[in-house]
Protein backbone atom coordinates (compact mmCIF):
# COMPACT_ATOMS: atom_id res chain seq x y z
CA UNK A 1 0.00 0.00 0.00
CA UNK A 2 1.13 3.71 -0.67
CA UNK A 3 1.69 6.15 1.58
CA UNK A 4 -0.40 8.30 -0.39
CA UNK A 5 -3.40 6.19 -0.02
CA UNK A 6 -5.65 6.26 2.89
CA UNK A 7 -5.13 3.73 5.79
CA UNK A 8 -8.11 1.15 7.19
CA UNK A 9 -7.54 1.74 10.45
CA UNK A 10 -7.72 5.04 12.51
CA UNK A 11 -5.07 6.96 13.20
CA UNK A 12 -5.02 9.21 16.33
CA UNK A 13 -1.84 11.60 17.06
CA UNK A 14 -1.07 11.80 20.24
CA UNK A 15 1.45 15.36 20.61
CA UNK A 16 4.33 16.30 22.75
CA UNK A 17 4.36 18.69 25.68
CA UNK A 18 2.93 21.85 24.21
CA UNK A 19 0.77 20.39 21.61
CA UNK A 20 1.84 20.49 17.45
CA UNK A 21 1.77 23.43 16.25
CA UNK A 22 0.67 24.25 12.41
CA UNK A 23 4.23 23.60 10.49
CA UNK A 24 4.24 20.09 12.87
CA UNK A 25 4.24 16.62 10.59
CA UNK A 26 1.26 15.51 12.95
CA UNK A 27 -0.69 18.62 11.90
CA UNK A 28 -0.12 18.14 8.61
CA UNK A 29 -1.13 14.52 8.99
CA UNK A 30 -4.35 15.83 10.84
CA UNK A 31 -5.04 18.53 7.96
CA UNK A 32 -4.51 15.65 4.72
CA UNK A 33 -5.68 12.59 6.40
CA UNK A 34 -8.20 13.34 8.79
CA UNK A 35 -5.95 11.76 11.64
CA UNK A 36 -7.54 12.27 14.57
CA UNK A 37 -5.79 14.77 17.41
CA UNK A 38 -6.24 14.05 21.26
CA UNK A 39 -7.04 16.95 22.56
CA UNK A 40 -5.31 17.39 26.30
CA UNK A 41 -6.92 19.64 28.84
CA UNK A 42 -3.24 21.30 29.89
CA UNK A 43 -0.66 21.28 27.01
CA UNK A 44 1.99 23.82 29.01
CA UNK A 45 1.67 21.56 32.24
CA UNK A 46 0.76 17.96 31.17
CA UNK A 47 -0.52 15.60 34.28
CA UNK A 48 0.56 11.86 33.38
CA UNK A 49 -2.84 10.98 35.15
CA UNK A 50 -4.93 13.38 33.33
CA UNK A 51 -3.05 12.50 29.93
CA UNK A 52 -3.53 8.68 30.29
CA UNK A 53 -7.18 9.41 31.63
CA UNK A 54 -7.93 11.72 28.37
CA UNK A 55 -6.49 8.75 26.07
CA UNK A 56 -8.53 5.81 27.34
CA UNK A 57 -11.43 8.02 27.27
CA UNK A 58 -10.89 8.76 23.81
CA UNK A 59 -10.30 5.10 22.76
CA UNK A 60 -13.55 3.93 24.85
CA UNK A 61 -15.83 6.00 22.71
CA UNK A 62 -14.42 5.53 19.52
CA UNK A 63 -16.87 2.36 18.48
CA UNK A 64 -14.62 2.03 15.25
CA UNK A 65 -12.30 0.38 17.03
CA UNK A 66 -14.67 -2.60 18.08
CA UNK A 67 -13.67 -4.60 14.91
CA UNK A 68 -10.40 -1.93 13.68
CA UNK A 69 -8.62 -1.30 16.14
CA UNK A 70 -6.30 2.08 16.18
CA UNK A 71 -2.95 3.24 15.46
CA UNK A 72 -1.18 5.57 17.69
CA UNK A 73 1.36 8.00 16.25
CA UNK A 74 2.99 9.72 19.44
CA UNK A 75 5.75 12.44 19.13
CA UNK A 76 7.90 13.30 21.85
CA UNK A 77 5.96 13.31 25.19
CA UNK A 78 3.03 11.45 23.46
CA UNK A 79 5.92 8.34 22.99
CA UNK A 80 5.90 8.14 27.31
CA UNK A 81 2.07 8.52 26.98
CA UNK A 82 1.67 5.13 24.86
CA UNK A 83 3.97 3.63 27.34
CA UNK A 84 2.64 5.18 30.85
CA UNK A 85 -0.93 4.35 29.17
CA UNK A 86 -0.36 0.75 28.01
CA UNK A 87 1.12 -0.61 31.73
CA UNK A 88 -2.13 0.35 33.23
CA UNK A 89 -5.16 0.05 30.80
CA UNK A 90 -7.13 -2.69 30.37
CA UNK A 91 -8.07 -1.61 26.97
CA UNK A 92 -5.15 -2.21 24.80
CA UNK A 93 -6.66 -4.43 22.62
CA UNK A 94 -8.48 -1.22 21.09
CA UNK A 95 -4.71 -0.31 19.91
CA UNK A 96 -3.66 -2.18 16.80
CA UNK A 97 0.21 -0.82 16.86
CA UNK A 98 2.13 1.81 17.52
CA UNK A 99 4.30 4.78 16.06
CA UNK A 100 6.77 6.44 18.21
CA UNK A 101 8.53 9.43 17.28
CA UNK A 102 10.98 10.51 18.93
CA UNK A 103 10.46 9.88 22.51
CA UNK A 104 12.48 12.49 25.33
CA UNK A 105 13.79 11.46 28.55
CA UNK A 106 12.63 13.14 31.24
CA UNK A 107 14.84 11.35 33.51
CA UNK A 108 17.56 13.79 33.24
CA UNK A 109 18.64 16.10 35.34
CA UNK A 110 17.99 19.21 33.21
CA UNK A 111 14.36 18.65 32.07
CA UNK A 112 11.44 21.43 32.98
CA UNK A 113 10.31 20.95 36.35
CA UNK A 114 6.75 20.86 33.74
CA UNK A 115 7.28 17.66 33.15
CA UNK A 116 8.80 16.23 36.70
CA UNK A 117 5.53 14.16 36.94
CA UNK A 118 6.61 11.87 34.31
CA UNK A 119 9.20 10.09 36.45
CA UNK A 120 9.97 7.54 35.87
CA UNK A 121 9.79 6.77 32.24
CA UNK A 122 7.11 3.58 32.34
CA UNK A 123 9.40 0.50 30.92
CA UNK A 124 6.79 -2.19 30.35
CA UNK A 125 6.65 -4.44 27.33
CA UNK A 126 4.00 -2.49 24.92
CA UNK A 127 1.24 -5.59 24.11
CA UNK A 128 0.75 -4.08 20.47
CA UNK A 129 3.52 -3.77 17.94
CA UNK A 130 5.78 -0.42 18.22
CA UNK A 131 8.08 1.06 16.69
CA UNK A 132 10.14 4.31 17.55
CA UNK A 133 11.90 6.54 15.07
CA UNK A 134 14.75 8.34 16.91
CA UNK A 135 16.99 10.87 15.51
CA UNK A 136 20.87 10.69 16.07
CA UNK A 137 20.89 14.50 17.40
CA UNK A 138 17.97 14.80 19.28
CA UNK A 139 18.86 17.67 21.97
CA UNK A 140 15.92 15.79 24.60
CA UNK A 141 16.96 12.61 24.30
CA UNK A 142 20.30 10.43 23.82
CA UNK A 143 20.15 7.62 21.01
CA UNK A 144 22.01 5.03 23.67
CA UNK A 145 18.71 6.41 25.73
CA UNK A 146 15.83 6.11 23.02
CA UNK A 147 17.61 2.72 22.08
CA UNK A 148 16.91 1.73 25.90
CA UNK A 149 13.26 2.80 25.64
CA UNK A 150 12.75 0.69 22.15
CA UNK A 151 14.16 -2.34 24.02
CA UNK A 152 12.54 -2.22 27.16
CA UNK A 153 9.01 -1.39 25.09
CA UNK A 154 9.91 -4.67 23.22
CA UNK A 155 9.78 -1.92 19.67
CA UNK A 156 11.58 -2.10 17.12
CA UNK A 157 14.13 0.89 16.29
CA UNK A 158 14.53 3.19 13.22
CA UNK A 159 17.72 5.64 13.55
CA UNK A 160 15.90 8.58 11.00
CA UNK A 161 19.18 10.64 11.10
CA UNK A 162 20.44 13.91 12.50
CA UNK A 163 16.73 15.03 12.69
CA UNK A 164 16.83 17.47 16.27
CA UNK A 165 13.65 16.77 17.86
CA UNK A 166 11.45 15.56 14.88
CA UNK A 167 9.46 18.71 14.65
CA UNK A 168 8.56 21.76 13.06
CA UNK A 169 12.17 23.50 13.75
CA UNK A 170 13.71 20.07 11.96
CA UNK A 171 12.04 20.71 8.92
CA UNK A 172 10.29 17.49 7.82
CA UNK A 173 7.21 18.90 6.64
CA UNK A 174 4.84 16.12 5.64
CA UNK A 175 6.91 13.73 6.34
CA UNK A 176 6.17 11.16 4.04
CA UNK A 177 8.94 8.71 4.93
CA UNK A 178 6.89 9.00 8.73
CA UNK A 179 3.69 8.24 6.81
CA UNK A 180 5.44 5.14 4.95
CA UNK A 181 6.30 3.47 8.01
CA UNK A 182 2.50 4.18 9.26
CA UNK A 183 1.72 1.90 6.48
CA UNK A 184 3.96 -0.65 7.18
CA UNK A 185 3.47 -0.87 10.74
CA UNK A 186 -0.66 -1.38 9.64
CA UNK A 187 0.08 -3.98 7.40
CA UNK A 188 2.36 -5.87 9.66
CA UNK A 189 4.76 -5.88 7.15
CA UNK A 190 8.19 -6.16 9.20
CA UNK A 191 11.20 -5.35 9.14
CA UNK A 192 10.37 -2.03 9.70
Amino acid sequence: MEASTPLASPVYLLPGWLNSGPEHWQSHWESRWGDVRVDQADWNWPRRGDWMARLDEVLQQDTRLDTQPALLVAHSLGCLLVAAWAAHSRHTARVAAALLVAPPDTEREDVPPQLHNWRPIRRSRLPFPSLVVASSDDPYCSLERSAAMAADWGSSIIIAGALGHMNAASGMGEWSEGRALLHRIADNRAPW
